[in-house]
């Protein structure tokens, strides 16, 4: 799928979007149950970069966690960033970020981020050169030891196993909002459209953008996060 054909899928989703997932939530709410320790060592006025920031999920829980942080959120689709500023204006943290409606290389130059985060977003990035750039245009904008919070879909499709998770994960997608044809449209776009690759490939791929030892800390069904930091 083209950027600008990605773009437009999620421009037309926004809208409906957190509706349409909200029997999911469990999910999310886990891996930020989890982000939190990792992300406590801080400054308390950290400058975080949300890559990818979509209706602002994770921007309002860490806004809320960390009262003084300041973010910038960047997300392509204007739809998606007009729901995030709309989530923090009405959440009441809209002073403390910036909203950037574009693709992140075209962020401007700035001082260093102190943290990053970036949830299913890089799977989206088929080509292998093009993903590495993606995590080291992140990497460019950590200070030193900065920290990078990410995750995609992974799984090695090849194994055994992936026949028996991949059609419970088709089943508890369908708990949302979504028919069956589109998640036979969504079961096809694995491995074409979201590069769905075995977790080892998409740690190497963080370690060629820059980042160190990239630690694996959660994982439910296809989804694993990692958190990554930048050489000191």
């Amino acid at each position: 799928m083209q950027p600008d054909e990605l773009v437009a899928l999620f421009d037309q989703q926004a809208p409906g979007y957190d509706r349409q997932w909200a029997r999911t939530a469990a999910i999310r709410d886990g891996m930020y149950l989890l982000l939190e320790p990792l992300l406590a060592g801080l400054p308390d006025d950290a400058r975080v970069l949300c890559v990818g920031v979509g209706t602002g999920q994770e921007l309002a829980h860490l806004a809320k966690a960390c009262p003084r942080w300041t973010f910038v959120a960047v997300d392509p689709s204007g739809a998606m960033i007009d729901a995030c500023r709309a989530r923090a204006q009405a959440e009441g943290f809209a002073a403390r970020c910036r909203f950037h409606h574009g693709f992140l290389d075209a962020l401007p130059t700035e001082a260093p981020f102190d943290a990053a985060t970036c949830f299913l977003v890089s799977q989206f990035l088929v080509d292998r050169a093009a993903r590495v750039r993606f995590f080291a245009e992140i990497a460019a904008r950590l200070r030193p030891d900065g920290l990078l919070a990410s995750s995609d879909l992974a799984f090695d499709t090849a194994s055994p196993a992936y026949d028996v998770l991949l059609p419970a994960w088709m089943r508890m997608m369908a708990m949302a909002d979504v028919s069956p044809e589109a998640l036979q449209r969504i079961r096809e776009a694995y491995g074409r459209d979201v590069a769905v690759l075995p977790p080892r490939e998409v740690t190497a791929m963080l370690e060629d953008g820059g980042f160190a030892t990239p630690v694996p800390f959660f994982q439910a069904g296809l989804i694993h996060g990692w958190v990554s930091r930048t050489p000191a």
